[in-house]
């Protein structure tokens, strides 16, 4: 019988003795109980704690001598090389293989002996007040997303108020720094206002050097994002997560709540709209201890925040790299193709999720970022300047292979080119066909490859009839004319000429004679 039940079954017996009954023994007998209980019930209204009996362990006391020194040498231990449970049991099971004490049983005892000895923290957590606008804390943490049919690791960027509770959530592909200002600028858009006070953890986009005490070495990107935007940062003490214990809490309530079952999404940008609709979802929850929804408490910190900037901070990191013999820049740990000669320096804006090469004010490629270390990533488009003069490299060029992988290299693309070689040679066919490719940057890839389509149809293989074709659809695409009213033109009208003089130079010959 649990307390409550014993302390309702009391109220009944005192009340049946004073009002009912009148004696122990009809109590008794009427609610079938022992006459003690009644004795005990008309004593006192609380129940007395039951006396829990210490009973005898004859498995576990063969090893508390061997348990107790072991725990005894983890006061001076290193905190992380401490035994746990699992490891004093396998030591026992190693060591003394007469002892046939469970698993479970050495668990609770070493829980208890450990509590004792403090040997685990005991930690007292004080709750905390915050001022509207106040505060922020600023996270990252990890899920899973099923992005075009293959999972992929998502860093979750997290930033979540104090005060109302309100949270925003973005997803990227890479924890960089240009991710980690990106979704800063996000957020604020979402919270419609900056915080006074930004609260992280110790992370490398921001913190370059842990110093004495609170003091940082922040990073020179992140020193002017803060700049920019106005607001404070304050860090946490290193392997100390509770000091930010509500961006931490979360992004564990959020994953568990909206990320299970694993979303299934299209692209990146589809996850991130998943994400965002999430969160405005937990707008009209109550967090516990508090009255009203962390949307109403949003509303009224929208007054307290400081008016975010119309103009936003430059969030490329930039470089200024040459192009070397591959027609490559290195941008970070990695190479990049550009459509320029050898040896010019180029500016390189390196964003979240791709990468841009400038030259002369003008944007000469982009490319997807790339996170691994030490690739390639190229274009074949690039090349093609330079593979009309070698146009033997063009068959098992890096280019051509990577846009096979990312199917950018149609079935139609090879039967054309084959029969290009066939009916011109090897040599002749793979210049014509890099000409026919050129054609898909004034008229679009897609264009290209119905283009070439048409032409198999036809049987017809040259580089100009492709053009014409070309030409032809766009030529087609177009609308007709709107009917214009000539008006006073028609007075320029004339007559249509005739062949009838010319009938008079025929009188002066014969019929039979030739005119010279």
């Amino acid at each position: 019988m649990n307390r409550r039940a014993k302390v309702e079954l009391f109220e009944q017996i005192r009340r049946e003795y004073a009002y009912g009954v009148g004696t122990i023994q009809g109590v008794a007998n009427k609610l079938g109980v022992h006459r003690r209980m009644v004795r005990e019930a008309l004593a006192d209204a609380v129940p007395r704690e039951r006396k829990i009996t210490l009973r005898r362990r004859p498995k576990l006391e063969a090893a508390v001598a061997f348990i107790e020194a072991i725990l005894e040498g983890d006061r001076t231990a290193p905190r992380k090389q401490r035994h746990t449970a699992h490891r004093i049991w396998c030591r026992i099971r190693a060591e003394m293989p007469e002892v046939d004490a469970a698993e479970s049983s050495i668990r609770r005892y070493v829980r208890g002996r450990k509590i004792q000895l403090r040997l685990v923290g005991q930690e007292t957590f004080i709750p905390q007040s915050y001022a509207w606008g106040g505060e922020a804390q600023v996270d990252w943490y990890e899920a899973y997303a099923d992005i075009c049919g293959e999972r992929e690791l998502a860093y979750v960027f997290c930033m979540r108020s104090m005060a109302s509770g309100g949270a925003f959530h973005c997803a990227f592909p890479h924890a960089s720094q240009q991710a980690f200002l990106e979704a800063h600028e996000r957020a604020f858009a979402y919270f419609s206002g900056v915080f006074k006070t930004l609260r992280y953890d110790n992370l490398k986009s921001a913190v370059k050097k842990i110093l004495r005490g609170h003091q940082r070495e922040e990073t020179t990107r992140f020193i002017a994002f803060r700049s920019h935007w106005g607001f404070e940062s304050e860090f946490c003490t290193p392997a100390e997560g509770h000091e930010k214990g509500g961006v931490e809490g979360e992004g564990g309530y959020f994953r568990r709540n909206h990320m299970v079952p694993v979303p299934q999404v299209g692209s990146w940008e589809e996850l991130n709209a998943l994400l965002l609709e999430a969160s405005k979802n937990d707008e009209q929850r109550v967090i516990s201890g508090r009255t009203q929804t962390v949307g109403e408490g949003m509303n009224l910190e929208r007054e307290h925040l400081r008016a975010p900037l119309e103009e936003g901070f430059d969030l490329a990191a930039v470089h200024f790299p040459h192009v070397n013999a591959s027609g490559c820049v290195k941008v970070l740990t990695n190479f990049y193709s550009v459509p320029l000669p050898v040896g010019i320096e180029v500016q390189a804006k390196v964003h979240s999720a791709y990468v841009e090469i400038w030259h002369q004010g003008q944007c000469v490629a982009r490319h997807e970022r790339c996170f691994d270390r030490q690739q390639k990533v190229l274009n074949l488009e690039h090349y093609l300047e330079a593979l009309t003069k070698k146009p033997g490299a063009f068959a098992g060029c890096t280019p051509l292979e990577q846009w096979r992988a990312q199917g950018r290299w149609p079935a139609s693309f090879d039967r054309f080119w084959e029969a290009l070689k066939q009916r011109r040679g090897q040599q002749p066919g793979t210049r014509a066909m890099i000409e026919v490719l050129l054609l898909g940057r004034q008229y679009g890839y897609p264009p290209l490859q119905e283009a070439l389509e048409k032409a198999l149809d036809l049987s017809c293989f040259d580089a100009q009839a492709v053009r014409l074709l070309l030409t032809a659809a766009r030529a087609g695409e177009r609308e007709p004319c709107e009917a214009v009213e000539i008006g006073a033109l028609r007075a320029y009208d004339r007559p249509q000429p005739t062949t009838r003089n010319y009938d008079q130079l025929l009188e002066n010959y014969p019929v039979s004679g030739v005119v010279q």
